[in-house]
């Protein structure tokens, strides 16, 4: 699990990271699976730009990282279809990790 540079508040865990839909790292070309580029978009990244989205282990290791706007972007599409459809976010007093993990990469990535 890796938070993201300058954003300690956030962290990437698993639960967020499926929200996420991460693409497999056999469909990427090489500078997106070495995390040179944005792993959805492409955009050159910077060790201040990047976010880091944490070890992979399958198929192979590896460690993906992305930029802030497609963070932001997938965060927030993840944060509409799991508040929808997570009970655990549905309940008036729940804990709801995935939801607020949503909420802070989105949060976090558009600053």
């Amino acid at each position: 699990m890796s938070g993201l540079a300058h954003t300690p508040s956030s962290t990437v865990t698993p639960e967020i990271l499926a929200e996420l839909a991460l693409p497999e790292l056999l469909d990427l070309d090489e500078d997106r699976a070495a995390g040179r580029t944005c792993v959805w978009g492409g955009e050159p990244l910077t060790i201040e730009t990047a976010v880091e989205l944490g070890e992979q282990t399958a198929p192979d290791r590896w460690f993906p990282r992305a930029c802030r706007t497609c963070v932001a972007a997938r965060a927030h599409r993840g944060l509409l279809s799991h508040g929808s459809t997570c009970p655990q976010c549905a309940a008036p007093d729940a804990q709801r990790p995935v939801g607020r993990g949503l909420y802070r990469l989105v949060r976090d990535c558009r600053r």
